[in-house]
């Protein structure tokens, strides 16, 4: 690869921020995948089969990098009716355990890189909700959710986490996580372009009007009405939902988005999918619309990172102004509105 600069993309390089600049000098374009798919709660083997059926398909697409939504391989939901002993046995070391070996092994299988996420037990005995990225090679990095909720006994992560895949920088923050702005800021200003978003949202009441569970019956009998299924699914509920924020993370900070979420039935809970991938300017470039299984693929160029208005608007930031605002001291406290009426 010709890494060498002509002048004008040392001009073009003078534009970016500081702490970006050097990555962009080797960036070249790459294929993404992003997957929904219906995982089975506690069936580590049926999930990581479907994995590699999809990771089959985004090979066939060309694709280099693939990405799973949060805790695809052991369930989800399942966690918030489990003891803490059953969450230990459901839960794996990082990068030795079995699930992070057959990841490591379908990576090497179809030459991909591979994000995906798992409960783990970490060295200090703690259980984490945990995202990997895997090659043929190993383990290229893991995140563990900033903002846990879904059991008392998972542990919070306590950094943010940066690395290069492909010559690309990303980060990880697993759904709650993007909820908090300054998360997202500062992971892109630590320097990730690439923002993996791994989710299982969607489809659960809250205080926002229109929020509420899907009715399963309705996916039960998709084939038959899909409509009736498109309206919650793509509603308040759902996408529409979604859109209210989500193009905003992208867009802020001239980032690309790739966001996983699951589709079918999750435990008791029905989710909604519309895993996708947004660019720089804050727009969909490939979104899953089965209403099953599904994977799209988009070609991830480098441009739209500075052309985008969000990389002028960090460049105008004025740190001096805010900086011991958002440093003040603060208690974190999380409230999750499905999980309070589930409890009453």
């Amino acid at each position: 690869m010709n890494t060498g600069i002509t002048a004008g993309r040392a001009a073009w390089l003078s534009q970016l921020p500081e702490i970006n600049q050097q990555i962009y000098k080797i960036m070249e374009p790459i294929n993404i995948s992003t997957v929904q798919f219906e995982h089975r709660s506690q069936d580590k083997d049926y999930n990581l089969s479907k994995i590699e059926n999809l990771c089959i398909e985004a090979a066939g697409q060309g694709s280099d990098i693939i990405a799973f939504h949060e805790c695809c391989i052991s369930g989800y939901t399942i966690a918030n009716s489990l003891t803490e002993s059953e969450l230990r046995d459901l839960a794996e070391s990082v990068p030795e355990g079995p699930s992070c070996k057959k990841l490591i092994e379908i990576a090497a299988k179809y030459d991909l890189v591979i994000l995906a996420g798992l409960f783990e037990i970490g060295q200090d005995q703690n259980i984490y909700n945990t995202y990997v990225c895997v090659d043929k090679n190993g383990l290229i990095a893991k995140h563990r959710k900033l903002h846990p909720f879904i059991h008392p006994a998972l542990t919070p992560g306590n950094s943010y986490t940066i690395f290069e895949v492909l010559g690309w920088k990303c980060g990880i923050l697993i759904c709650y996580d993007n909820n908090i702005i300054e998360n997202v800021r500062a992971t892109n200003l630590l320097g990730a372009d690439l923002l993996f978003m791994p989710h299982v949202t969607m489809c659960t009441p809250s205080t926002r009007p229109g929020a509420g569970f899907v009715d399963p019956d309705l996916w039960k009998n998709r084939k038959a009405d899909p409509t009736s299924l498109r309206q919650e699914f793509d509603g308040l509920k759902g996408r529409k939902w979604l859109m209210k924020w989500l193009p905003a993370r992208a867009y802020d900070n001239a980032a690309y988005i790739i966001f996983a979420n699951p589709i079918g039935m999750d435990e008791d809970q029905l989710k909604n999918g519309c895993s996708m991938m947004i660019d720089p300017f804050g727009d969909i470039i490939a979104e899953c619309r089965k209403l099953d299984d599904d994977i799209v693929t988009a070609h991830i160029t480098q441009e739209k990172l500075t052309d985008a208005g969000g990389c002028r608007y960090k460049k105008a930031r004025r740190p001096d102004l805010y900086s011991s605002v958002l440093g003040e001291s603060h208690n974190s406290e999380q409230k999750i509105a499905w999980l309070a009426d589930k409890a009453n």
